[in-house]
């Protein structure tokens, strides 16, 4: 029997989880859901552009949809923040669904709220469902990497990893948060008022690498600094003259010990090539042995989440009940064959029909 897989959302990330999901054997797309209401009754595959219809309306009803078509497991792909997930998830794990999350604050809930996690925790164990929070970053490329690095050290000192991407792609609810097109005194007054939040995930990235390693965080530490454009940049959504904020450069330090162990630096900005800067990511593990490990161009983050939230698939179905972050699970690999084989269970390869 193919798993059946719900999709909730139907914006940039929504679309393309679903379109993935089309693609792969073993797997079949039995519903999706939508917060916007002028999305209600459009097939899902005009919706998530496909060009052709697939037979199935996008619905706005999560219980309904549910209750409807009864899927294994569901990706959730609406918001960013736990709070504003919450509710959505806690009635997917209600009905015996399980799900994957790529808001970003999801990637590590107890990080923020541990009394939500711990609710989430007794939720999945309850329905029998895993849940698990996933994506490029949090999830992926400033923590799950980082700790799979260290597996080689025999002690560790320090990390400093950095990710360095281009906001060009990106819409206006995005842009606005890194400060886009703000002059530095409106960025600065942004970033105290919470209006401009850089990113999101930092705390659970940190909290991640800590909870691996054994190292107990006593504080964290961040600045958001405007990068300012010399240049004219341009994206669909913006336009940034030469003295006005073309991104924002995010940091945060956890202390362990009283001394700095880790340090996450993530610039973001439209268009960073017009000012001769290239996009990348890069782990430095200072220890015994020292680690370094660096690619260019960046990982794609919207393709990345993409393909690591349909690819962890096979990964929760095998797990046990519970919360998971990306850090507790098997890591997920491209899911090149059919997706019933490609389950892991009780430490046996089995095949899920």
């Amino acid at each position: 029997m193919f798993k059946k897989i719900g999709v909730i959302g139907c914006g940039q990330m929504g679309s393309g989880i679903a379109r993935l999901v089309l693609e792969k054997t073993g797997l079949t797309l039995v519903g999706a859901c939508a917060r916007r209401s002028s999305r209600a009754g459009i097939d899902v595959g005009i919706a998530v552009g496909l060009g052709r219809g697939i037979g199935i309306e996008v619905a706005t009803d999560l219980a309904a949809t549910i209750e409807h078509c009864r899927p294994h497991v569901a990706i959730h792909a609406t918001c960013s923040k736990l709070d504003d997930a919450a509710d959505e998830i806690t009635t997917l794990a209600a009905r015996g669904v399980h799900v994957i999350s790529i808001a970003e604050e999801m990637a590590l809930p107890r990080a923020t709220s541990p009394a939500l996690a711990a609710r989430l925790q007794r939720l999945a164990v309850d329905h029998g469902v895993c849940i698990l929070g996933t994506g490029i970053n949090p999830g992926f490329v400033l923590d799950l990497l980082v700790i799979a690095l260290s597996g080689v050290c025999c002690r560790v000192d320090r990390i400093r990893a950095t990710r360095v991407n281009d906001l060009s792609p990106y819409g206006p609810s995005v842009l606005r948060s890194q400060g886009v097109g703000l002059t530095t005194e409106a960025f600065r007054r942004g970033v105290e008022d919470g209006s401009v939040v850089g990113h999101l995930g930092f705390s659970e990235s940190l909290h991640m690498i800590a909870a691996a390693l054994g190292w107990e965080i006593e504080r964290i530490e961040q600045t958001r600094e405007p990068i300012v454009s010399g240049v004219l940049r341009e994206t669909p959504f913006a336009r940034v003259p030469p003295g006005l904020v073309a991104g924002c450069h995010h940091t945060a330090v956890a202390f362990v010990d009283g001394t700095p162990a880790i340090s996450l630096i993530h610039p973001q900005q439209i268009h960073p090539e017009l000012e001769g800067v290239e996009t990348g990511d890069s782990i430095e593990i200072l220890g015994t042995p020292d680690v370094r490990l660096a690619g260019r161009p960046e990982i794609p983050g919207g393709l990345g989440t993409i393909a690591l939230a349909v690819n962890s698939i096979p990964r929760v179905l095998g797990a046990s009940p519970g919360l998971y972050s990306a850090a507790e699970l098997p890591v997920p690999a491209a899911m090149m064959s059919d997706a019933r084989s490609l389950v892991r269970r009780e430490g046996h390869w089995v095949r899920d029909a």
